[in-house]
């Protein structure tokens, strides 16, 4: 009737991308498209500020904004929490490019990533899913030949701004945790190739 004691418990099963891996995936949707575009601010957005499927899928457009002067993704959390990520430059120039072919940014509370072809109700104004969101990364991490989830961009994410000496309490901030130990589990720094 003795429980053995869990192992690992210091280290999540989640992979993170190495540097190269990443460049590779946001290149791979084609840039002449609406759905290359789309997929490639999708993608940026999961890299460089490791948002979860759901946050991403619930996202607005108004819900790309300006504090302080500085541009913002508004996220809606875990547990109805908001918070306010700071936008990386990359990621609103893939933001941009994708809104301006699309032509949906004066929707204020429209869906910022939309569905391009709806066979069940034909409606293209609503979110994209959170189904949807792991299709499309899996779908263009086979591509690149790579087996992850959505959820590995997360811990890419994480990992990279502790890489570049981040300091884990802002980490933990962006990603929404409630706890930083939460946090540690997605430093990959130990287990990557470079």
């Amino acid at each position: 009737g003795v429980k053995r004691p869990k192992a690992d418990l210091n280290e999540g099963k989640t992979p993170a991308l190495g540097d190269h891996q990443a460049r590779r995936l946001l290149a791979a949707p084609p840039a002449d498209t609406l759905k290359g575009l789309r997929d490639r601010a999708i993608l940026s957005v999961l890299l460089y500020h490791g948002l979860r499927r759901e946050e991403l899928a619930s996202l607005r457009v108004r819900d790309v904004q300006s504090r302080r002067s500085v541009p913002h993704l508004r996220v809606h959390g875990k547990g109805s929490k908001i918070r306010f990520v700071p936008l990386h430059p990359a990621s609103q120039e893939h933001l941009h490019a994708y809104l301006e072919a699309a032509g949906h940014c004066a929707d204020a509370d429209g869906a910022l990533f939309r569905p391009l072809k709806n066979p069940v109700s034909g409606a293209l104004d609503q979110a994209i899913t959170p189904d949807g969101v792991y299709k499309l990364v899996r779908g263009y991490a086979r591509k690149i030949g790579v087996a992850i989830g959505a959820h590995a961009l997360r811990a890419t994410a994480a990992t990279n701004a502790l890489e570049h000496e981040a300091d884990i309490s802002k980490v933990q901030e962006w990603l929404g945790h409630a706890n930083i130990a939460t946090t540690r589990l997605y430093d990959r720094r130990k287990t990557r190739p470079e």
